[in-house]
């Protein structure tokens, strides 16, 4: 039995990522999460859907956010490559390999029978050892 998780819109949404509620969800209007259940339902063209990690759940979980508690997303800062990597990726061959599977490979017929011979070289219809 395989298990598997459902697939929503949530799935599209990148970690801590904001994007528009209205662009990923339409439908009436909600809450902030932070604002609380008291506060006054905004449309969904003022909120922002951010999905956050969470340590034990693969797909996280996203809030819904006013302008006012959008939290400050931390962008990771991107390493310049050094001159020695840059070198190896221009020496580097990309081509195409294909993992060679079994049925690809070439097989040994017995040219009296013509069947095809198991790997002990020998035909299990005539007997004649084949190379």
């Amino acid at each position: 039995m395989k298990v598997v998780s459902s697939s929503d819109w949530r799935d599209d949404l990148a970690f801590e990522s904001p994007t528009l509620v209205a662009d990923v969800s339409p439908g009436e209007a909600t809450r902030c999460s932070v604002c609380g259940g008291d506060s006054e339902p905004l449309e969904r063209t003022e909120l922002w859907a951010v999905k956050h990690k969470h340590p034990k759940q693969h797909g996280g979980y996203v809030r819904f956010y006013c302008q006012t508690h959008l939290p400050a997303i931390k962008v990771a800062p991107v390493a310049a490559p050094t001159r020695a990597a840059a070198a190896r990726a221009e020496r580097r061959i990309i081509a195409p390999r294909r993992p060679t599977s079994v049925e690809d490979r070439p097989r040994a017929v017995c040219p009296d029978c013509w069947v095809e011979v198991p790997s002990t070289g020998i035909c299990g219809i005539c007997g004649n050892t084949i190379a």
